[in-house]
């Protein structure tokens, strides 16, 4: 029976020392697909976040609203639509990023990829590209009354500059110069608006609305001058 005995336990024993390489390597391999979920995860979640850095980290800001102020210069609040405001949008500012958005994809996005970084790692080294960016561009008292709103002394040097920091201050200066370069604009038609306002008040038409008059002329002056490449060459420009 003593025997039996033996002879079963060993058996089970060889059984197991058998199976252990096998776990073993289920174990890894389990541990290497939940390692690729969790970075699967990491970038859904950073996809998310995307929208939010299109629009605080690049130069979308200042061409958004210079469009828009265009636009509202001519008197015609759907005209062009959103839309095609927003794609255009889109479209200059993937030409203006595009060298920063190819670093930022060669030293965080293609290593996190190729599993070489971790998430942290990845997100560390993709801020690199868009902090430069946005230090090219922001004034110094931007980031001065940033760091006075937070109570924390200035920075002795471009690299200690805190990344949260510095994405409000270059939002305040993008925000100041499309306001900047939306005066430049709206002035030319207020200068038509009134001209067309006192034409109609010295000839007793009163009646008219001077927008009735006014919006053709301002149409006609904007195509004869090429308004929109001008635009386009003014804001882009200022990025370069």
């Amino acid at each position: 029976m003593n025997g039996v005995l033996r002879s079963a336990l060993g058996a089970v024993g060889l059984l197991l020392v058998m199976s252990a390489p096998g776990d073993a390597q289920e174990l890894a391999a389990s541990s290497e697909q939940t390692s690729n979920l969790m970075r699967t995860a990491a970038l859904l979640t950073l996809f998310a976040f995307i929208p939010a850095l299109l629009i605080s980290t690049t130069s979308f800001i200042r061409i958004a609203i210079v469009l828009a102020m265009v636009r509202h210069a001519f008197g015609m609040p759907e005209t062009p639509p959103n839309q095609v405001l927003i794609a255009l949008a889109l479209m200059l500012t993937a030409f203006i990023m595009g060298p920063t958005v190819s670093e930022l994809n060669l030293v965080a996005i293609q290593p996190l990829l190729d599993g070489s970084v971790t998430v942290d790692e990845a997100l560390s080294l993709g801020s690199l590209p868009l902090r430069d960016f946005m230090l090219s561009q922001v004034r110094d008292e931007d980031l001065a009354a940033v760091y006075a709103l937070s109570n924390t002394p200035l920075p002795t040097s471009p690299e200690e500059v805190e990344f949260f920091k510095l994405v409000p201050a270059f939002i305040i200066n993008e925000l100041r110069i499309a306001f900047t370069i939306g005066f430049v604009v709206l002035l030319p038609f207020l200068l038509i608006e009134l001209i067309v306002a006192s034409i109609l008040l010295s000839l007793g038409m009163m009646m008219v609305p001077p927008a009735t008059i006014s919006l053709p002329i301002k149409v006609l002056v904007f195509v004869l001058i090429d308004g929109w490449s001008l635009v386009v060459f003014g804001v882009v420009g200022g990025f370069q």
